[in-house]
């Protein structure tokens, strides 16, 4: 039976869930967002009790953020490789303890001070959102050390192949978790509970979520886990996210997710950054980006927030470096550069790295303004990267998953202009509820004025005809908005 600390006084905290029409997400690092703030007390910076002090809670109601995603706290490993170079594993996607607070983001109480928090957070409208990994655990592959699982049932939990001699890989860590078996999905489900009715957690993102929904027979939206998620009372409510892929069999399920999951959406990302970076052809991808991705997520009663947009996350290029950078610089992970992600979709403006010149910094800025009102314009639900308001630089490194240091950690000294920018936008975005629907949009004549739901337009202000759409040189596109026509 599960033992519970009954004396944190939560004071009458649970306070309903932001609809996921109006939610503004921002993903961050408990270390990374407050190890450098130069108003939090020293002691405080890194720690989960940074998140509920003042500057920290006003900056996202600053933003307009309804949300923040937190990168995984639950206890976590450092690899023996990243020791052996003298690294850490910043990001935490190692998890060994699902039932515990990483001990290093506190003081002297883990969990009292991340109570303390989801507590603060919430009483300044923010719903705190963990990013959390099922799918493999820290134990590593076979040749991995052994903490719990792999001693308590190896065959159970963890999926084998050539005769359970190796595991399978497909996550990429050396091990995968076996959520077909009941014990396997029970701890899941328990653990996930447990940080709903416990903590208080409020939605969960789920780290490579295609492993969680594989059957024997492959991919299946109908499987057990998705199954024992949405009939759960406690779990069914909450927000739940998907990572819809991974690098196993059939990996890459995007829009393929059963409801009420939303949807991590690389197809925005990178749609939205080829457009702007000025490549032929892009006007119907934009299109379809800022209509919620349709093709992919209006099918079984979805709704159009299951998009989740983003420019950028904590894996790839900060905005910053996505409009300073074309190559990635990831030689201090010790990998000589062969890690991360090549193709970028980035432009540098005319200079590779940082730049004093006036021209290419004015550029940059107002690429990231373009970029950033595409974010918060499109149909969907818009998802920040923690620093990008504030021109957080990674110097080029699109994988800083073991820096634990001042690459990632947000250098607060900026001029505060961004940071207005996007209040501005997430006003703009409450104030009008036709930016945020939950009905997808076809340019379907409305019952109440026979007009179509949206409208395309050209330069000149005509409507785009077919040979437009095909243009390599359209590039140039106006859209005008309704609410949804009925059915």
């Amino acid at each position: 039976s599960l033992v519970v600390d009954t004396a944190f006084d939560w004071e009458g905290d649970r306070a309903p869930l932001t609809p996921w029409s109006d939610s503004v997400i921002y993903e961050a690092h408990v270390r990374a967002l407050t190890m450098r703030h130069p108003g939090l007390p020293p002691a405080l910076r890194g720690t989960y009790g940074a998140l509920d002090h003042p500057l920290i809670t006003g900056h996202l109601r600053r933003l307009g953020v309804t949300a923040i995603e937190l990168l995984p706290i639950q206890a976590y490993f450092d690899d023996r490789f990243l020791m052996a170079k003298g690294l850490r594993n910043h990001w935490g996607y190692n998890t060994i303890g699902f039932f515990a607070p990483e001990p290093r983001h506190g003081l002297r109480d883990p969990l009292a001070e991340l109570k303390g928090a989801v507590k603060a957070l919430h009483r300044a409208g923010i719903e705190v959102i963990l990013d959390v990994v099922y799918n493999h655990t820290g134990e590593g592959d076979e040749w991995g050390p052994t903490f719990g699982f792999r001693g308590l049932d190896n065959a159970s939990y963890y999926r084998t192949i050539h005769g359970g001699r190796y595991y399978a890989n497909d996550a990429g860590t050396g091990n995968t978790l076996d959520l077909t078996h009941p014990a396997v999905l029970r701890m899941v489900m328990d653990s996930l509970r447990y940080w709903v009715e416990e903590v208080h957690i409020d939605g969960f993102r789920f780290d490579l979520a295609t492993v969680l929904g594989r059957e024997a027979h492959g991919f299946d939206p109908q499987g057990g886990f998705f199954d024992a998620i949405r009939q759960d009372p406690v779990l069914a409510p909450v927000k739940l996210i998907a990572e819809p892929w991974d690098i196993g069999p059939g990996g890459y399920q995007l829009g393929a997710y059963p409801a009420p999951f939303a949807e991590w959406n690389d197809r925005f990302r990178d749609g939205v950054r080829r457009f702007w970076r000025g490549d032929a052809g892009q006007a119907p991808e934009l299109a379809r980006r800022l209509l919620g991705s349709a093709e992919k997520f209006d099918h079984s009663r979805r709704p159009a927030t299951s998009s989740v947009n983003f420019i950028t996350s904590h894996d790839g290029f900060t905005l910053e470096d996505l409009v300073s950078f074309t190559v990635k610089r990831n030689f201090a992970n010790g990998e000589d550069n062969r890690d991360g992600h090549d193709d970028n979709h980035a432009d540098n403006m005319g200079v590779e790295g940082p730049s004093d010149d006036p021209a290419i910094r004015a550029a940059r800025d107002l690429r990231k303004r373009n970029l950033l009102a595409t974010l918060m314009l499109s149909q969907g639900t818009p998802m920040l990267l923690a620093g990008d308001e504030i021109g957080h630089s990674q110097g080029g490194n699109n994988n800083a998953y073991a820096q634990d240091n001042d690459t990632t950690r947000l250098n607060w000294q900026h001029d505060g202009a961004l940071v207005d920018f996007v209040a501005r936008l997430s006003a703009l975005r409450r104030a009008h509820p036709v930016l945020r629907q939950a009905r997808f949009l076809h340019a379907r004549p409305r019952a109440a004025d026979g007009l179509p739901d949206v409208i395309w337009r050209r330069a000149d202000g005509a409507a785009p005809l077919p040979g437009d759409w095909h243009n390599p040189g359209f590039r140039c596109l106006g859209v005008e908005l309704r609410m949804a026509a009925e059915g």
